[in-house]
């Protein structure tokens, strides 16, 4: 069984609004994730500190216990959240994630506690695939005060998926692409008005929206 978790329980400091709820091409950045990977998920959450805003989904929401405690202890939510014996977590703003890239990580899962894209040398974390073997060693790095998603990798059995392999299922790398600023959902809305077959269905909209 798999879990598909999107994180949206960042500060989001730099977008200076809930980037999971920001809209790009009409739709809230979320809602891209779901109708781009909610296919390959027996069992979908999305961890959220404002679950009120993110009802409209019609997905069950998960909460941090601390707010604000930083994305390992997120990752611990989403686990601890999931249905599935394999979670694929994606973090909100990451609306170009590559439906065979993400498949990929899950086939690779099937062999490891966790599935990380690294990219020039440093793990993408928040487009993974992690085990419930991996939520006792997340658990122990918060423990011992560890706020970086990385700090249990050496607990586990890591699957790192490098440069070469992840551009022979996403060549321009798109799937990295992060909406922090509103320069990056500029860039962003441009990249979505040259995708070929985007989808134009129309999506739920927040209550007041």
């Amino acid at each position: 069984m798999v879990t598909l978790a999107i994180q949206a329980g960042g500060q989001s400091r730099r977008m200076g609004r809930d980037k999971g709820l920001v809209r790009l091409g009409g739709r809230p950045l979320v809602a891209h994730l779901l109708e781009r990977l909610s296919g390959l998920a027996d069992d979908v959450v999305v961890t959220t500190n404002h679950p009120e805003a993110y009802a409209f989904l019609g997905v069950r929401l998960a909460s941090d216990p601390v707010p604000g405690a930083g994305a390992l202890a997120g990752l611990a939510t989403a686990l601890e959240a999931a249905a599935g014996d394999r979670t694929l977590v994606v973090a909100c703003d990451m609306p170009f994630v590559r439906l065979p890239l993400a498949s990929h990580l899950l086939a690779l899962a099937a062999d490891h506690d966790a599935v990380v894209p690294r990219l020039a040398g440093e793990f993408e974390p928040l487009l993974a695939v992690y085990g419930r073997a991996c939520l006792p060693a997340v658990q122990a790095s918060l423990a011992a005060g560890q706020r970086r998603v990385i700090s249990f990798f050496s607990k586990v059995r890591l699957r790192p998926v490098e440069d070469d392999e992840l551009r022979l299922l996403d060549p321009d790398g798109r799937s990295f692409f992060n909406v922090n600023t509103p320069e990056d959902l500029l860039e962003a809305e441009r990249m979505l008005a040259h995708e070929t077959g985007a989808s134009t269905s129309p999506e739920p909209h927040p209550p007041g929206d």
